[in-house]
């Protein structure tokens, strides 16, 4: 089965990004990068998509959801592609 890849907005040399992204990699998840403008107040893209300027953010077309936070990033794709979602 082909999954459609996850949208993952991030900025460079972002540290919470590259958390999801050794993540996305890790559970071999295929995932598109969208890097964002680095001022907060000109992420419109971002907000339009998860409601706030933060970065990390994903959109995951297979559930429909879209989150952003690192830690909750994480956590989901955990339980949904990880070992929780056997």
């Amino acid at each position: 089965m082909t999954r459609q890849p996850i949208t993952l907005y991030r900025l460079q040399a972002c540290p919470f990004c590259e958390r999801v992204v050794r993540r996305l990699d890790d559970l071999d998840i295929p995932y598109r990068s969208r890097y964002v403008e680095p001022m907060h107040s000109a992420r419109d893209v971002v907000k339009r998509v998860s409601g706030s300027r933060s970065v990390p953010a994903i959109v995951d077309p297979e559930t429909g959801v879209t989150m952003s936070e690192s830690a909750n990033i994480v956590a989901y794709l955990d339980r949904t592609y990880g070992d929780g979602g056997a």
